[in-house]
């Protein structure tokens, strides 16, 4: 559903894009695959995330976004840490794994705890372990400002991509 708002310098109307034209549009920006977990009273959890960048180097900052209906997103919240781990180009199984909606995250899995009390996933390019810093709501998702406690460059191959509604820089 398109919505109708006024242009700022005149009378013309210009129509906002749904939800479908965004997806398309901005799926011509390649970007890198993550999964944020983090560990509550029940658990490890954990989600797939492709919005995820660096912030700031002074402080040490980053920054994901975070769907409100998550199920994992508000036991991290809770808790207030997290590690993103960098998926790999040969990882589709993990990025499949906690990208689900449904279906075990971690049962089967070989994980260990980090020495921030989060979960990190095996033979990632690279974990952040940072602190929930700031939160900002922004329409259907939340940005999340994390301050990195520590980085941990594991791996030096080619990235997870995604683009154009696949993975791999050849999509359609």
């Amino acid at each position: 559903m398109q919505t109708r708002i006024p242009a700022r310098d005149t009378d013309h109307r210009i129509e906002l894009p749904g939800p479908d034209e965004m997806r398309r549009a901005m799926g011509r920006f390649a970007s890198g695959v993550t999964v944020v977990t983090g560990l509550d009273e029940d658990g490890p959890t954990g989600f797939a995330c492709q919005s995820f960048a660096s912030v700031s180097l002074e402080p040490p900052l980053v920054l994901f976004c975070a769907d409100h209906r998550g199920r994992a997103w508000p036991r991290i919240r809770r808790v207030g840490r997290f590690t993103v781990n960098v998926l790999g180009a040969d990882q589709s199984d993990l990025c499949a794994r906690f990208g689900s909606s449904r279906g075990p995250k971690f049962d089967g899995l070989h994980w260990e705890l980090s020495r921030w009390d989060t979960p990190s996933l095996p033979d990632v390019l690279l974990r952040v372990h940072a602190s929930v810093e700031d939160v900002h709501v922004a329409g259907d998702h939340d940005v999340v400002i994390g301050r990195v406690a520590e980085l941990e460059c594991v791996g030096d191959r080619s990235p997870m991509v995604f683009y154009r509604g696949a993975f791999g820089l050849d999509a359609r």
